[in-house]
């Protein structure tokens, strides 16, 4: 996506069109959310996005932290490593930066 172009966003900040996703939005995305993203971010946008794919919906939020605990570990698989990447709730702003649909019990 053209970083000049603005971000086609709902009213909860999600984006309408998750076939425009890119690294680069994902960067934009980001930022309306006061988060810079550093390699630990990525790599829970990157495996919530591979969930996604693979599994065609997405998790609650429990069911989140014990997925990222079984593919990546017991430090980054809890919630206060999970909170202190995304302090607006973990995955309601990974699925925001992934560029995925707002997640189920999400307020």
């Amino acid at each position: 996506m053209d970083v000049n172009q603005p971000l086609r966003l709902g009213a909860d900040g999600f984006l309408l069109d998750s076939h425009s996703w890119d690294e680069a939005t994902a960067e934009r995305l980001a930022e309306t959310i006061g988060i810079r993203l550093t390699d630990a971010h990525w790599e829970i946008v990157r495996f919530i996005r591979d969930y996604h794919r693979r599994f065609d919906h997405l998790p609650n939020a429990r069911l989140f932290v014990k997925a990222v605990q079984k593919e990546l570990g017991e430090t980054k698989g809890n919630n206060r490593y999970l909170h202190g990447l995304f302090p607006g709730g973990p995955l309601k702003q990974a699925c925001l930066i992934a560029g995925l649909p707002k997640p189920p019990g999400c307020l």
